[in-house]
């Protein structure tokens, strides 16, 4: 059972007056002018304008919905119109909810019906009604395949939902497809064999980061209003960063990992995304409520970190957060983390440090007391080098899932691979495999938990854990700071997306919330400039906390982000006649994966 939300009622009047005064932001149209101020070109008043979504947030839509200013039906409509005018430039969906209108469609008449006694009771029940999300593809569904952007898995129909995916859609919420991702989440440039590239919406030259980047773009550029990711590196932190989202990872443990396509148990978190902190809040509240996760039947079949979660824990409203004060500015004890700065000058390097510096000066005049924390051990490079064990658990974790899958083509029949050695099989032209990344393949081949050097790593992984616990307690601090990537999100057709900061959270298990906090000088490919991000790390299990923060922080900065305009993404797209009878379909194009990435590559030699 979901847990009651606080200030509801408060929250959706304030909402509604708010989102009816707002101009640029609104998820709204803009107030009508006053006759005779335009020129030539003043176009009719038009006395019932559909609902804008472009920006649009949980409490507008639930606003416009119980207002009548919408139904569910024309609002999936919309964002079913904007994901056929960009998505084939974007390459950030791969499917379509086959059902997501019936779905509206049933939500529209129960509304109609007076299934709603009051607005607030019913989204304190279903705080997602209606509201559209994005599956990273790596999210088991029975009703869409499940294909971790991989080519050998298109036909992958997993029986049932990922616990997560249920808690989604027991709070309400419409599953609108899946997204692009880098290629069993390894990388994150974002480009697969099924889906092709995936482009970053600020800069069509460069990658959304990754490897969740078709979720971070998705929703960027207004295809949906939530959507989900993995994080086994950087991967939830990073597409956030580049695409001027607010993310979170949370704590190990806290979120099943339960029908999520592995990569390595010690390292992989579930987590998710969205355009605001308010939205992030019950996102994070929803997703903790998927249930325990522990299974006893190994790996793949549950998640036995989740009987870490203190009884305190469970059940916990992050919203709360937002509303009761937590995080105040004034007074807190944020760790600068020298060592994941790039203090070198260049054209890629400089942007993210001159921003990283204004939200420094920003917080210390609000009243934050910054500790700069120097320790030559926070090295990102050198951590990962040194304790990253992906490749030792992403085999035996991939067989176990592959195991159980089922395979269909709609038709009663279907095949695809039952182990990691089908899916890299030399010539099959079925994987994309980044230079960058064929020593990890081929250590994967040979390395497993049973290797000396894994319980080497994973004693260090807890000598990580121990210090950092000791940077908190030495330094007195609330939370850690560095910005997400040393340097500006890469271009297309780079090795690898390098400099990125996710390593410690993602070994030490800590959890984290990603906040835009900035932008580069605008460029002829990015007419805003490329967004950057940064980390807030807290101690284990004060998620709520680091939402209060990053909320302060949000408000310290003031607006940061910015709808992306190239291609035009900032327009408006109509939706013809009374919306979609049926959902399209949406066809997975890797026409566009740069040469650098050859289909079925590992160097061309054998394993």
């Amino acid at each position: 059972m979901l847990p009651s939300f606080h200030n509801l009622k408060a929250l959706l009047g304030k909402a509604a007056l708010l989102s009816l005064l707002s101009t640029t932001s609104s998820a709204f149209n803009p107030l009508p002018p006053v006759p005779g101020t335009l020129n030539q070109q003043q176009v009719p008043l038009d006395l019932n304008p559909p609902f804008d979504i472009r920006e649009a947030t949980i409490s507008s839509i639930h606003n416009a919905l119980f207002t009548g200013l919408t139904t569910c039906h024309a609002l999936i409509s919309s964002y079913l119109a904007r994901i056929e005018a960009f998505n084939p430039s974007l390459h950030a969906i791969l499917s379509l909810n086959p059902h997501a209108l019936d779905l509206a469609s049933a939500i529209d008449a129960h509304l109609a019906s007076g299934g709603n006694s009051s607005s607030s009771s019913s989204v304190t029940r279903q705080p997602l009604l209606c509201i559209p999300v994005l599956l990273k593809d790596n999210f088991d569904t029975h009703d869409m395949p499940t294909t971790a952007g991989s080519l050998s898995l298109a036909q992958n129909t997993p029986r049932q939902d990922a616990p997560t995916v249920s808690a989604l859609k027991t709070a309400g919420a419409i599953i609108l497809g899946k997204t692009n991702m880098h290629e069993f989440a390894l990388e994150g440039i974002s480009v697969s064999s099924l889906g092709g590239q995936t482009i970053n919406p600020y800069d069509s030259t460069r990658t959304p980061g990754g490897s969740s980047g078709g979720t971070g773009a998705a929703i960027a550029a207004n295809l949906a209003v939530l959507g989900t990711g993995t994080d086994t590196v950087n991967s939830l932190r990073s597409p956030a960063s580049a695409n001027g989202l607010w993310s979170w990872r949370p704590m190990r443990g806290l979120v099943t990992r339960k029908g999520v396509v592995p990569v390595g148990w010690t390292q992989d978190a579930v987590g998710g995304m969205a355009r605001g902190v308010q939205d992030l809040g019950v996102l994070m509240t929803v997703m903790s409520m998927a249930g325990t996760g522990a299974g006893s039947e190994g790996v793949g079949d549950g998640d036995n970190t989740t009987v870490l979660v203190p009884p305190e824990v469970k059940g916990r409203d992050y919203s709360t957060a937002l509303y009761g004060g937590l995080g105040k500015l004034k007074g807190l004890r944020l760790g600068v983390l020298d060592g994941f700065f790039n203090h070198t000058a260049g054209e890629e390097t400089t942007p993210v440090k001159e921003v990283m510096g204004k939200v420094l000066r920003r917080l210390e005049a609000a009243g934050v007391q910054l500790v700069n924390i120097t320790e030559p051990l926070y090295d990102a490079v050198a951590i990962a080098a040194k304790l990253d064990v992906q490749t030792f658990e992403f085999r035996e974790g991939l067989d176990a899932y592959l195991e159980k899958t089922t395979y269909t083509d709609g038709k009663g029949n279907g095949t695809g691979p039952r182990n990691f050695s089908d899916i890299y099989t030399l010539g099959k032209k079925q994987f994309v495999v980044l230079a960058s990344q064929y020593d990890y393949i081929r250590n994967a081949f040979n390395q497993s938990t049973s290797s000396p050097e894994y319980f080497v790593r994973q004693y260090g992984i807890q000598q990580l854990k121990t210090a950092l616990a000791k940077t908190f307690s030495t330094n007195n601090l609330d939370a850690i700071i560095y910005p997400e990537q040393k340097n500006l999100v890469v271009q297309i057709g780079s090795p690898s997306q390098s400099g990125r900061n996710g390593i410690l959270a993602a070994l030490t298990g800590s959890p984290v919330i990603t906040v835009p906090v900035g932008f580069s000088e605008a460029t002829e490919t990015a007419p805003l400039g490329v967004p950057i991000g940064m980390e807030i790390l807290g101690r284990p299990w004060t998620e709520d906390l680091l939402l209060g923060i990053a909320k302060h922080v949000g408000e310290a900065l003031g607006p940061v982000r910015r709808m992306p305009v190239g291609g035009g993404l900032d327009k408006v797209v109509e939706v013809q006649g009374g919306g979609y009878e049926k959902v399209p379909v949406v066809k997975a194009d890797n026409g566009n994966i740069p040469g650098v990435y050859p289909l079925g590559v590992l160097l061309g030699e054998g394993l």
